[in-house]
């Protein structure tokens, strides 16, 4: 299926490694012209040398998403060098266990991080998508089965809530906002510091995964792109879930 998306050009936060890189690297073989961003920048650098075998060498944008400022530096540089933003990828965001509580600076942090620097970034780019009569936003966060207390589960729940709304008011205007909360997928987080063996890995997927496995990135990166492209014209306002199965709620 030609999923339409050559000459697009996308900007993916959180792209130096595991789930935005995986995106990247995907959008970049449909034929997407790429702003990759994150904090570091050999690792962009690295990813941009590689998938310019897919043509024209992604541009390396280095920000901190929770920086004041980072979103419109962000969307300056991209309309700098391709003059337009079709498609935003808010990738950037990490889990935050908290033991007992957590404090004030912990939620805070992880509010800015897994909510605001999203959110940021949208607006800053959906007058740009207006203009065109065209965008993609698709927001990566996470589950809504809180286990146990980890200030990230109230901003991913936030950034649902939020995306549903643009998704009203922006709708009409050719642009479609989406969230997909992963399940476990090989990324940093899990291999380095939730599941860090092969073994915790296996048996995790074993007692909580029914397609028996743990994902990888191409397997949340695939329906991004499905998302992006033009043939998803009518899915906008959505939460999909990527977990293999593991998520225990039938809505």
């Amino acid at each position: 299926m030609d999923l339409q998306l050559a000459g697009k050009v996308a900007l993916v936060t959180g792209a130096s490694a595991g789930l935005g890189r995986g995106i990247a690297e995907v959008l970049a073989e449909e034929g997407c012209r790429l702003a990759i961003l994150a904090r570091r920048r050999a690792l962009l650098e690295a990813l941009a040398d590689g998938l310019a075998r897919h043509g024209e060498r992604p541009l390396v944008v280095m920000e901190d998403v929770t920086m004041p400022g980072a979103a419109e530096r962000a969307r300056d540089a991209v309309l700098a060098r391709f003059g337009r933003c079709d498609i935003l990828v808010n990738n950037a965001g990490g889990s935050r266990p908290q033991e007992g509580l957590g404090d004030d600076a912990a939620w805070e942090e992880a509010m800015t991080l897994n909510f605001t620097a999203a959110r940021r970034f949208a607006h800053a780019l959906v007058p740009v998508m207006q203009a065109n009569r065209f965008g993609r936003i698709v927001n990566i966060t996470g589950p809504d089965e809180p286990f146990s207390i980890n200030a990230a589960n109230a901003p991913n729940g936030a950034v649902h809530i939020w995306a549903k709304a643009l998704s009203r008011v922006v709708g009409r205007d050719g642009i479609t906002v989406n969230s997909i909360p992963p399940g476990r997928l090989r990324s940093e987080q899990i291999d380095q510091r939730i599941l860090p063996t092969e073994e915790a890995r296996r048996a995790w997927a074993e007692a909580n995964v029914p397609v028996g496995y743990i994902g990888e990135p191409r397997d949340l990166a695939v329906l991004v792109a499905f998302l992006c492209s033009p043939l998803a014209r009518y899915i906008t306002g959505q939460v999909i879930h990527v977990d293999g199965g593991a998520r225990r709620f039938s809505h």
